[in-house]
């Protein structure tokens, strides 16, 4: 993978692989089974400047690139992807878009206390009647004097019950474009969190619901000018997407490796399960997907940071890296289960856990289902990436 990772890039994997083995395996499956929270781990993580690894240094950041924010993810997501979504959502969701929009006010104000992990950070966009038709929210914000006063939910939203920032946004107008950000403190009056969700998998990322009834929002805190964030949403999904794929390759890696283990170990017949043809199979198919899902990845994260964003050739490879990595890694997961039999059934070993995780990411960032009219669209008007 030396075509895509330099020195810099390999210094950072081994010392987040020490810290993800140190500090956050051992309690993986206590938290996923308690629905708890490794707030400890996370705001260590900025000690090692993994917080703020996109934002500049003037602030606090590490200022590193996408490659080295998707590396992470992998790394951290082959220990526990639960926490490290709650680190996706803190530092991609609110730094790296807070770094690459807000004014140098609120980037000084906020973000050394983001980077430094005193502060969690969030990202509200999804609502109840507002997932995959992200445009279609309907938080309203309307500016009253020296305030922008916000009503109305949402729903699904990583790190709600911990979070002290949200990077929010909210309608301004009557049309679909007309889309604004405010920066909300979680002690502004009228914010509250609402109710905790209950999920299948990633148990251990809270996930909440937030209520916003006449909530009272500085003027200073609106980034850019009103209906001017539809763009710069979409751009960020885009890293959102590449560095959750991330998350993806780490469950897969973690599931061949376990596997891989038990099937050597594991003798019925008198002879290693490895030995069957069709438990070698699915491993050999396993790794051969994660290769390819990996390579993509990365090939995804190193177009944005070679031609921007906006690129065509990055909508493409990160959509498709998405896609892809997130739906080999639940079948990839689904196989380990398989070749652990009932063990593999049982919460006495991890792959039932890599299973549950791996499946939210088929779902969040934007469902399989929508990649597909992304790339469907992409490819209505003739855009092949690399021809």
């Amino acid at each position: 993978m030396s075509l895509f990772f330099n020195d810099t890039h390999l210094a950072l994997k081994e010392t987040v692989r020490r810290f993800a083995e140190s500090e956050i395996a051992p309690r993986a499956a206590e938290l996923d089974e308690s629905q708890g929270f490794n707030e400890q781990a996370l705001r260590k993580m900025g000690e090692l400047g993994l917080l703020g690894i996109t934002a500049s240094s003037q602030h606090g950041g590490s200022e590193l690139d996408v490659v080295a924010a998707t590396l992470v993810m992998e790394e951290l997501g082959a220990v526990c992807a639960s926490t490290t979504l709650s680190y996706l959502a803190h530092s991609i969701l609110a730094v790296n878009n807070l770094s690459a929009n807000g004014s140098e006010a609120q980037k000084a104000k906020y973000l050394p206390r983001l980077c430094s992990g005193e502060w969690i950070g969030a990202m509200a966009m999804s609502e109840a009647s507002a997932g995959s038709d992200a445009m279609g929210l309907q938080l309203q914000a309307k500016k009253v004097g020296d305030k922008y006063i916000l009503n109305g939910t949402k729903m699904w939203i990583t790190n709600g019950p911990y979070a002290d920032f949200f990077w929010v946004y909210a309608k301004t107008g009557p049309t679909k474009k007309d889309i604004s950000t405010f920066i909300v403190e979680k002690t502004f009056k009228g914010f509250s969190v609402g109710k905790k969700l209950h999920k299948l998998g990633m148990r251990a990322s809270p996930t909440s619901e937030l209520i916003f009834q006449n909530c009272e929002v500085p003027v200073e805190n609106l980034v850019g000018s009103e209906a001017s964030s539809a763009s710069h949403m979409k751009a960020n999904l885009l890293v959102e997407r590449i560095t959750i794929a991330g998350i993806s390759l780490g469950l897969s890696r973690a599931a061949i490796a376990y596997a891989t283990r038990y099937a050597k170990d594991r003798k019925q017949f008198d002879q290693p399960i490895f030995a069957f043809q069709q438990v070698s199979k699915m491993l050999a198919d396993a790794t051969a997907e994660y290769l390819a899902a990996r390579s993509l990845t990365y090939e995804a994260a190193a177009t944005v940071d070679k031609e921007g964003l906006y690129s065509t050739n990055a909508l493409m490879l990160g959509t498709s890296a998405k896609l892809f990595a997130a739906h080999r890694a639940t079948k990839i997961c689904m196989d380990a289960i398989q070749i652990l039999g009932g063990y593999g059934y049982t919460k006495e070993y991890p792959v039932e856990r890599y299973m549950r995780d791996a499946k939210l990411i088929e779902i969040g960032a934007g469902t399989n289902e929508i990649m597909r009219v992304i790339l469907g669209g992409q490819l209505q008007r003739e855009i092949f990436p690399g021809f």
